[in-house]
């Protein structure tokens, strides 16, 4: 029983140490990556936020409007409220 106490405390310390070694090697790249099992790419940034083009945000911005537009429109016909999530059961 001793020893596996004495394994899980140093195993404690040793991901405590590699945590350290980590945020340095991370500061002295650069790079915001939090775990060894992302790939490190030799000039690539990694972790870069994402951009969305100005079309894709247009066909997005218009389909959730097209989407709302009939749910307007169904309500309406039906004449009272309908929930904008139907649960079947």
């Amino acid at each position: 029983m001793d020893i596996l106490v004495a394994l899980k405390q140093e195993e404690t310390r040793l991901r405590r140490q590699l945590k350290g070694i980590q945020g340095a090697s991370f500061a002295l790249n650069g790079s915001h990556a939090t775990s060894t099992e992302e790939p490190v790419t030799g000039g690539k940034q990694v972790g870069r936020k994402r951009t969305m083009s100005a079309a894709a945000r247009a066909r997005i911005s218009k389909a959730t409007k097209a989407h709302w537009a009939k749910f307007r429109a169904e309500k309406k016909k039906k004449g009272k409220k309908l929930s904008h999530r139907l649960f079947s059961g």
